[in-house]
């Protein structure tokens, strides 16, 4: 089969791969849609602290049934499908309680083992989602992400009682903004880039201009209250620190956004208890597909026709392309040419 091969960081090629074989439990399915997200841009980068090379990555993949391992079953062969990347080991304590997305043993496809960035993947025949008839699988393949805005609006309890500020309008932050929207929240959303603050603009959220004097702003808009849910997406420190700062009093963070290992985080301590402030994780998702699934098929999620979509030939261009300019494009996805 062909695939994108990334040998070391700043190296991926496009050459022939054995065909993987389902074990006993998992699902062969035929990729017809896969999307490329900052992880995998970090693998390429080198960025990653996870990954060994060389590697298939991706794990926002869209596609169909192909083939099952021995005494398996599951959806017919020939379903359309998306799969759920993160695999948990079903024993430790996050997973007992629900949260495999935490588990302490992970596995990701396209990270610990080969992903979407090819002919075809296999994975646990229990991390299917069936995708409904009115998707494409171009659409389909925004199930991952908009699975994590799912997450992170579940884990800040959002309602539409809700005032939401996002940090970071990337992927990630613009999933979060069309999930709260849907949920009827007031979303508001804030990036150093204007680019992308006219791109989660096009998606709904009220843009509040980043860097300098945000603090001042977010006041001005809430009468010097703070904002009563502030989600982070950017992953860079300064902004999550200064969550505390934006937040009402009784109100929740939401950090989403990954720094590297063993970096710190400082908060005021008095803080904790003088607002009184939830401050949670939220990891990927858990549970989420099958809403994100029908967020997409009842149009409530714009972000698919904003992206852009590749021949998986074209990879090794479009990664050397996001390394020099990140945001040189909203969202890639790549089709495996028939």
């Amino acid at each position: 089969m062909r695939a994108a091969i990334f040998d070391a960081p700043f190296s991926i090629r496009m050459a022939e791969a054995p065909k993987p074989q389902p074990r006993m439990g998992e699902v062969l399915v035929r990729v017809k849609a896969a999307g490329l997200c900052a992880g995998d841009l970090y693998i390429y980068t080198g960025k990653n602290p996870y990954v060994t090379y060389p590697r298939i990555g991706c794990h926002e993949i869209a596609g169909v049934v192909e083939a099952y391992g021995p005494d398996t079953a599951g959806p017919a062969i020939g379903t359309r499908v998306v799969v759920d990347p993160f695999i948990g080991c079903g024993h430790c304590y996050p997973c007992r309680i629900g949260k495999r997305n935490c588990c302490a043993n992970l596995t990701i496809v396209g990270v610990h083992r080969e992903g979407g960035f090819a002919d075809f993947v296999t994975a646990p025949v229990r991390n299917l989602n069936v995708v409904p008839e009115t998707l494409t699988d171009f659409e389909a393949a925004f199930a991952e992400p908009v699975a994590i805005g799912v997450q992170g609006c579940r884990r800040g309890m959002v309602t539409a009682e809700d005032n939401l500020l996002v940090l970071g309008a990337g992927p990630i932050g613009l999933a979060i903004v069309e999930v709260a929207r849907a949920a009827g929240a007031k979303v508001y959303a804030t990036d150093l880039s204007a680019e992308r603050l006219s791109t989660a603009a096009d998606l709904g959220a009220i843009p509040v201009a980043g860097g300098a004097g945000l603090l001042e702003r977010v006041r001005e808009i809430t009468n010097g209250e703070g904002m009563p849910v502030v989600m982070e997406a950017t992953g860079a420190a300064p902004a999550m620190e200064q969550t505390i700062d934006l937040v009402t009093a009784g109100g929740r963070i939401v950090i989403l956004g990954l720094v590297k290992k063993g970096q710190g985080i400082t908060f005021p301590g008095l803080d904790f208890t003088r607002k009184e402030v939830t401050i949670l994780g939220s990891r990927a998702s858990v549970d989420c597909f099958p809403e994100a699934l029908a967020l997409l098929a009842t149009g409530k999620i714009h972000y698919p026709k904003i992206a852009s979509s590749f021949a998986l030939g074209e990879a090794p261009d479009v990664f050397q392309k996001l390394a020099e300019n990140p945001m040189a494009l909203h969202k890639a996805v790549f089709i495996p040419e028939d």
